[in-house]
């Protein structure tokens, strides 16, 4: 089974929190708070595997949390 990497924006009292997964182009979440963000997160990433298999389409390979930390446009 693949483990996707989530990464978890909070900006702050006036925004959502994001959760968006770096292998996974166009896939993010958001909730009120961490808490609803992170209760939206599966659901998201199951409909975008289920886009990509109606698709035909391989979902991306994961990385590792340091091949992405090593990533200059994840890491910023």
């Amino acid at each position: 089974m693949a483990h996707y990497i989530a990464i978890i924006e909070d900006a702050g009292p006036d925004h959502a929190v994001g959760v968006w997964f770096p292998d996974l182009p166009g896939c993010a979440s958001a909730g009120d708070d961490i808490d609803d963000a992170l209760r939206n997160a599966p659901e998201t990433l199951e409909l975008f595997a289920e886009s990509y298999e109606a698709d035909g389409r391989p979902l991306p390979p994961p990385r590792t949390l340091t091949e992405l930390k090593n990533d200059p446009d994840i890491a910023r």
